[in-house]
């Protein structure tokens, strides 16, 4: 399993250099990119950059904290806290392809002193106890069976009263979900939960939920305007690593949350 999600993840080897060279396409200079430039490829999540900070707004951070990323992905999130709130940032991905590229880019951007990337799985984390000020995940539990053990592990790295931010994709009410979609060409590496089983997982870890925020309808404005752009020149990170099925991934998107077969929820709990 955990082999199949390395391989969705990495149609590009070379990674970081793809993105580079389609910066430098845009117009980009190499020697002074920055986060903004970065933005639209490494926040690969629905709502990307304003769905990050509206997470992070909420997780009680300042320049001292030192804050978890669980699959971290290409880093975006982990920088957009280093930068917006100069805490450190420990980001984590089980993609080795996805770790090299992230730590590349921090470097771009001068990040590299406040963020760093390790390969690692979720699910068998092995942090000290009690060793950060704040967890969070961005769009990472979608590919993990063992949500429980993802969030056990959260629970003990978290020291107390810290804040565990959690924004993914759930099931829907209205059907199965149609594939291909950005974190799956099939159903064998989608594993997604319900509200009411996130509630329950939460809990059973030991999280006290303090919100639950549905940003449905939101993404599906968002995911309409980004399709609409994939049908004239598709996104950076959608043609890097995501292959030729990108565009039928985006509509796929669109219909999935149109008809509620999937929705964005995002949970805010403290230990």
């Amino acid at each position: 399993m955990n082999e199949a999600i390395r391989r969705h993840y990495s149609a590009e080897p070379m990674l970081a250099d793809a993105i580079l060279s389609r910066l430098v396409a845009a117009g980009k200079d190499p020697s002074r990119l920055t986060i903004d430039d970065l933005a639209p490829i490494d926040e690969f999540h629905v709502r990307g950059r304003k769905a990050t900070l509206e997470l992070a707004d909420r997780m009680e951070l300042d320049p001292q904290a030192r804050v978890l990323d669980l699959g971290s992905g290409l880093g975006g999130s982990a920088r957009t806290l280093a930068r917006v709130f100069g805490c450190r940032v420990v980001g984590i991905d089980l993609t080795p392809a996805l770790c090299e590229a992230a730590a590349t880019m921090s470097d771009w951007v001068g990040l590299a002193g406040k963020v760093t990337f390790e390969q690692a799985d979720a699910t068998a984390l092995d942090f000290e106890p009690r060793s950060f000020d704040a967890v969070m995940t961005i769009h990472a539990a979608m590919n993990i069976a063992a949500k429980d053990a993802m969030y056990a592990g959260a629970h003990r790295a978290l020291k107390p009263g810290g804040i565990f931010a959690v924004y993914d994709i759930l099931q829907g009410e209205g059907g199965d979900v149609l594939y291909p979609v950005p974190w799956a060409r099939d159903a064998s590496i989608s594993h997604l939960a319900t509200a009411a089983l996130m509630r329950d997982l939460l809990r059973d870890a030991g999280f006290s939920i303090l919100d639950e925020i549905d940003s449905s309808d939101e993404s599906l404005e968002w995911f309409e305007r980004a399709t609409q752009a994939a049908t004239r020149a598709a996104p950076l990170t959608f043609r890097a690593f995501l292959g030729p099925d990108h565009v039928q991934m985006a509509r796929n998107q669109v219909r999935n949350l149109a008809e509620r077969r999937i929705r964005t929820i995002s949970y805010i709990c403290r230990k």
